[in-house]
């Protein structure tokens, strides 16, 4: 219940960052306007569990329906629908009280639940509820942040990360051989080993199933991902123009887009901006870029190199000389300030290598937050994959090829995904998510 209350504090504090009226603004063309995600949260919980294992009469059946669903960008037409088509946020937080009040009831006596329904005892549901929740916290945060600045109030941790500063130069490792373990082992009452996933962390997602581990031959990989610096030479040298460098697809979106410079970049005469979350200020050139997986792949092709493999990016991050992998790149320790920009501790992204002692066995930087990673590899099951019954959409909807695996995670990436088998995941041509990358070469 701990945890669930916090998460509530933490998109609480979002909404709280939203002038009112603005609650019925749609921040990105592609997704719902910020009142949908008012409800959903609370829709989700009441769905999951309060019309599940609890099995508790509706209070209000149509609002269960209207917020359940969210939207994926590349699945039919942009949302078309009006401000007047929402009920009053009034109605809508009478509804977010009335789910966690019911709820949190249900939570303290247990009285209710179906001896038929997995997943309540063991935690399984309350994590989902959890994590769920944060997910949107960060989906929120990148939401805010496409909102004009006289429609946002308050401040909350604004200020640039205080880190020491970077000694970056550009430059890259080799990484022998070695095996890379995707995943995590499903918890059967056989014995784990100490540095197993499953032995530390007490939930995973259905595509963090069944554990798998691959051969991964020899490679260099970038020590940093890659910075506004260095990304502005590509702009300059053209590459927004040079379509050999693009899929025609992605070249297809970056024209009809218009599409000039990262998204998170302004221009003004011969300077540059960057875009951040309460204000506009120059360019940060030691920053990670965050771009889109079309902008990234196109980089990779001019730098005559390419993105990382997922399980070339795990066996950088996680694999050691001596064999044995770590838990984190850094260890075993649980995360901590001192190792990356993650956990919503700050808004925007710190210089790379500000955070050294966050760097893999291999002396790869910057691997978890600060931005999430583009990998090349498109989003699918693991050997062994099982829907959950309960949500069985959640990853399944998604192995369409259209989609490509993301690591890391970025400043508003909440701590819980940092385990090593958590996989995210998005369509190569969304710019509003805090995404950077690196490259690999043989």
């Amino acid at each position: 219940m701990g945890r669930l209350r916090d998460a509530r504090a933490h998109t609480d504090a979002l909404f709280s960052l939203i002038a009112p009226e603005a609650l019925y603004d749609r921040a990105i063309p592609e997704r719902h306007r910020l009142i949908f995600y008012l409800g959903h949260l609370e829709a989700f919980d009441w769905n999951l569990l309060g019309r599940g294992p609890f099995a508790l009469d509706p209070h209000d059946a149509s609002f269960d329906r209207l917020f359940a669903f969210g939207i994926d960008p590349t699945h039919g037409n942009l949302p078309s629908d009006r401000p007047a088509d929402w009920p009053p946020q009034s109605v809508v937080r009478s509804y977010v009280e009335k789910c966690r009040r019911r709820l949190d009831d249900a939570l303290h006596t247990r009285g209710s639940i179906r001896a038929s329904t997995l997943g309540l005892a063991d935690g399984t549901l309350l994590h989902v509820a959890i994590e769920h929740r944060l997910m949107h916290a960060e989906t929120l945060a990148y939401l805010l942040h496409q909102l004009p600045y006289e429609k946002k109030r308050g401040i909350e941790n604004a200020a640039p990360a205080s880190v020491p500063p970077s000694s970056f130069a550009p430059k890259s490792v080799r990484i022998p051989s070695g095996t890379a373990t995707l995943g995590q082992p499903r918890r059967n009452g056989d014995a784990i080993s100490s540095h197993s996933a499953a032995a530390q962390f007490p939930f995973g997602w259905d595509n963090e199933f069944d554990e798998t581990s691959v051969d991964v031959p020899e490679f260099a990989i970038d020590v940093y991902p890659v910075t506004n610096a260095q990304f502005l030479g590509f702009v300059r040298a053209g590459g927004y123009d040079q379509s050999t460098l693009w899929l025609p697809e992605d070249w297809r979106w970056k024209e009809e887009c218009g599409l000039r410079h990262p998204f998170f970049w302004e221009r003004s005469g011969n300077e540059w901006f960057w875009r951040g979350t309460f204000e506009r200020i120059p360019l940060p050139a030691d920053c990670p870029v965050y771009v889109s997986h079309a902008e990234a792949s196109a980089y990779a092709r001019w730098a005559g190199k390419s993105l990382p493999t997922e399980v070339q990016w795990h066996r950088a991050a996680y694999g050691t000389p001596q064999g044995p992998e770590r838990l984190y790149p850094w260890g075993d320790a649980a995360p901590r300030p001192e190792f990356g920009n993650f956990d919503a501790a700050q808004w925007e992204p710190a210089p790379v290598g500000a955070h050294p002692a966050g760097a893999s066995a291999f002396g790869v930087h910057d691997l978890l937050g600060n931005g999430w990673e583009w990998t090349r590899t498109p989003f699918g099951p693991l050997p062994g994959f099982e829907p959950f019954p309960f949500y069985p959409g959640y990853s399944a909807d998604f192995f369409d090829g259209r989609h490509f695996v993301m690591k890391g995670g970025s400043a508003r990436t909440a701590a819980c995904f940092l385990r090593r088998p958590f996989r995210n995941w998005f369509q190569p041509r969304y710019p509003y998510v805090y995404a950077t990358f690196r490259c690999v070469e043989a």
